[in-house]
């Protein structure tokens, strides 16, 4: 596991000698973003260790606003891993004018602790900024979708097929609001309804600490409202992570 922890710090540190100190304007061809990292390992009479890493990336390509986002958290406790999530997103926003947009979307989330080796979802619709200030931004995302969730061996003996999928209306939330000069609160919702509600909430308050690097604290609740049998509806996750920004 230490082994896992030195290497992720690596890759998560590698963008930053390319990229520090980058800003993002609208109309350049930059790119721009964020990579959390936070862990924790413990030794001794109790044996723990967890790993949490963010990547986010922006890109500006005239009416084009493009973002790639990259997360993964991984946990043991005394050998036995106790939470495993993956998640990889594209999305890419074409703007009619400054409040006006259309959205295509697509992601990938492995979780074994669902039930499912992995689902993936897709969405296409249209985007409206209500508030688009320096110190507060608002926007809203309304669509169809699809989602495709594939079950893992034991839920697929169990159950008898192997995989669910549905159309969905897919909508999402996103907030940002500066609480000063160095803090800030951001809010995030996304949800998609189908054959069964899926969501997920963000919320996290960001403080500098030292010229790009930040400390985050965030709280995320997933949420679905019909889980696998001995599965929860929800599940929480909250972190404490180092933030730099290029």
């Amino acid at each position: 596991m230490k082994t896992m922890l030195t290497a992720i710090a690596v890759l998560l540190a590698a963008p930053f000698a390319a990229h520090a100190g980058a800003d993002f304007v609208e109309g350049d061809k930059t790119f721009a973003g964020e990579a959390e990292l936070g862990a924790t390992l413990t030794t001794g009479n109790t044996d723990t260790s967890s790993v949490k890493g963010r990547l986010k990336m922006m890109q500006e390509l005239g009416n084009w606003e493009n973002q790639y986002l990259l997360e993964g958290l991984y946990k043991e406790d005394t050998g036995e891993v106790t939470a495993k999530r993956y998640y990889a997103g594209l999305q890419s926003d074409y703007k009619f004018d400054e409040k006006n947009y259309m959205y295509i979307t697509g992601n990938y989330e492995a979780d074994p602790f669902t039930g499912f080796d992995f689902k993936t979802v897709a969405s296409a619709g249209y985007g409206h900024k209500f508030i688009n200030e320096s110190d507060m931004f608002l926007s809203a995302e309304i669509g169809p979708g699809y989602i495709y969730k594939k079950l893992d061996d034991e839920q697929s003996a169990l159950l008898g097929y192997d995989n669910e999928d549905s159309v969905v209306a897919h909508g999402a939330m996103n907030f940002r609001y500066d609480i000063s000069e160095s803090s800030k609160f951001t809010q995030l919702f996304v949800a998609d309804y189908g054959d069964s509600l899926e969501g997920r909430s963000e919320t996290a308050i960001t403080a500098n600490i030292i010229g790009a690097l930040a400390m985050k604290f965030a709280v995320i609740v997933r949420y679905n409202s019909e889980p696998l049998d001995d599965k929860k509806s929800t599940d929480t996750e909250t972190n404490m992570t180092l933030l730099y920004a290029f």
